[in-house]
């Protein structure tokens, strides 16, 4: 793993961060790629031969296996780019204002690596020892790659239903699994158990004989229980997890997960102080595994990386999460949709994100998953679902198929937020005798389903000037609530300055600190589920809600106390930081839930 910087940058939708490797990998920053959507990739694939002056043969769709082959191809396309990136790198170590400049330029002041570079070129070295020096010190960032396991859509070839590992999650873990990267796959969006199992087939998940592992698996979890069953799941196979990446369950961009009230600061001091436990716990049951399957068990537990992202927004924030919590690396996320050199974002989607502010910024059910998503109000895929509606042609035309994960009543799968089911759904509304608020309350809840799957792709392509006749122009965009203090377009070097407290691109003084900003999305939710919940009057709900509630006021007094004692250093408005949470523990108590 990269150890250069102490950040990463998440995936972002389904094209922000699709090429991020070529722009990043080769300065030292890991970055993951979506594998959900294989076009787009195909698309991305003959973009770059073009440019690199890479062969490129079509994979068409009339092949049985397309997806599995177009996710490896494009994936081996940006492995041979960034290694040709990084071997022009390392050509220009002694040369002055250079692309290795430019790394050690990205680097925190006190790293051990700039130092150690600038006593490097002070000694006037030869090339050869140059080139070792580089070798010794420095890496490429990690092109990773996230799958969403439940994203597992059944596939047919002539009409005939294909074997489970043609499914879209299945054939997307075989592409990296048969790629060349030596890499890590970022599972999301919960358990999948078949998934999980199909991860047996390959043995580059398994270690070598030196005990080194190809590739590697990395979950994405809300809280600690998750990450050990899970983890022990994978384990019983002989599977190990190098990598538990905690995110905020709502203080997050894309889709948002809600924990039962259990707050990203708990959840964090959890996990520090299992840490050593969850290794020995998984470890054990690792050894088991890999013997079972006759394969060469370590002595010592393979490292676990610690990684934490969801709404990081300033040094101090990002310190904490390193040097209290110990994470191995922080993830910034929707800031970097405003850094072209990182991400791939066209320049109307820029503008908008630029000019949003927090009210512009919400969690919407735009989802045909039917989980909140975060959104901004006025993207042109929006504008363009409720001009159709308004026209009489509601729903999307269901192009790319990755979301029909429903079925109907015949058992054909099918896509919420298209043209079929919208049409069908709202006419049994009309016919059911509704009228007034909850007539119009009906349909909106189906007409708010927007399609995800093109537009969370067409961004990267109208970037590039790669052709969008089949997709349209309209554009999804998933920013986390993070974006309403992040207010203009940066450079590299502006955001990581940024992030290791070089200089400040937050022109405003009245940020929140994270955690608070979780914490009032959480009050927020409670309230809207607590009415939700008195209006049917729910018994069972009600009591989940008591427990969310009281999760809630035990995070806050978590706060509390460590605003008011080691984390001081970490924050410059400690006395503001109290006020808000005594304001917030007096909103939570005051909401009624039975």
């Amino acid at each position: 793993m990269n150890n250069c910087h102490t950040f990463h940058i998440p995936v972002m939708g389904l094209g922000y961060t699709v090429d991020s490797p070529v722009k990043v990998a080769s300065l030292g920053i890991s970055s993951v790629v979506a594998l959900a959507d294989d076009l787009l990739l195909e698309k991305m694939r003959a973009f770059y031969c073009e440019m690199f002056g890479l062969p490129y043969e079509e994979i068409s769709s009339r092949e049985m296996d397309y997806r599995c082959s177009r996710i490896r191809e494009y994936l081996n396309v940006l492995d041979e780019i960034v290694k040709k990136k990084w071997d022009e790198l390392k050509q220009t170590v002694l040369d002055k204002g250079a692309e290795i400049e430019k790394f050690i330029d990205l680097l925190p002041e006190k790293s051990e690596i700039r130092e150690a570079f600038h006593q490097l070129k002070s000694e006037k070295p030869d090339v050869r020892k140059a080139w070792a020096w580089v070798k010794d010190h420095l890496m490429p960032g990690s092109i990773d790659v996230n799958i969403m396991t439940k994203l597992d859509k059944e596939n047919y070839f002539k009409k005939e239903k294909l074997p489970q590992e043609y499914n879209d999650a299945h054939a997307a873990l075989r592409g990296f699994a048969t790629s060349n990267l030596h890499s890590s796959v970022v599972l999301s969006a919960g358990m999948n158990p078949y998934l999980y199992s199909y991860m047996e087939q390959f043995p580059q998940f398994f270690p070598d004989e030196k005990g080194v592992l190809q590739k590697k698996i990395t979950l994405k979890v809300s809280d600690y229980r998750s990450a050990l069953i899970q983890g022990k799941f994978l384990a019983k196979k002989g599977l190990w997890v190098s990598e538990f990446r905690v995110e905020s369950g709502l203080n997050c961009g894309g889709h948002a997960f809600a924990t039962d009230g259990y707050l990203m600061g708990p959840v964090l001091e959890e996990f520090k102080q299992q840490r050593n436990e969850l290794s020995d716990t998984l470890f054990a049951v690792y050894r088991q595994g890999l013997s079972e399957k006759g394969l060469s068990v370590p002595e010592i537990a393979p490292a676990i990386r610690l990684t934490a992202q969801g709404g990081v927004g300033t040094a101090d924030e990002h310190k904490l999460l390193i040097d209290y919590y110990g994470m191995d690396s922080v993830g910034w996320g929707t800031p970097f949709m405003l850094v072209p050199e990182a991400t791939t974002v066209d320049d109307d989607t820029l503008a908008l994100l630029a000019n949003a502010k927090e009210e512009d910024l919400y969690l919407s059910n735009v989802s045909p998953l039917g989980v909140p998503f975060n959104n901004v109000r006025n993207s042109s895929k929006d504008m363009e679902k409720m001009e159709r509606a308004l026209a009489g042609r509601p729903g999307s035309p269901c192009a790319k198929q990755h979301l029909r994960l429903f079925k109907d009543e015949n058992g054909s799968p099918i896509c919420t937020a298209s043209i079929e089911y919208q049409r069908k759904k709202l006419g049994e509304i009309d016919q059911a005798g509704y009228s007034g608020e909850i007539l119009s309350a009906a349909r909106q809840k189906i007409l708010d389903k927007v399609c995800l799957c093109v537009g969370l792709s067409t961004s990267a392509q109208m970037a590039h000037g790669i052709d969008t006749g089949f997709e349209g122009k309209a554009v999804s965009v998933c920013p986390g609530p993070n974006l309403a203090w992040f207010d203009r377009i940066m450079s590299l070097k502006e955001m990581a300055g940024h992030i290791y407290g070089k200089n400040n691109v937050i022109s405003r003084t009245d940020r929140p600190h994270m955690f608070i900003n979780e914490l009032r999305m959480y009050v927020d939710y409670l309230k809207g589920k607590a009415e939700e919940a008195i209006a049917v009057r729910d018994a069972k709900i009600a009591r989940q809600l008591k427990g969310f509630k009281g999760n809630l006021i035990q995070g806050i007094e978590y706060y509390k106390h460590h605003f008011s004692r080691e984390w001081a250093r970490y924050n410059t408005q400690p006395d503001i930081s109290l006020k808000q949470l005594d304001d917030c523990a007096a909103e939570v108590l005051g909401i009624r839930v039975e």
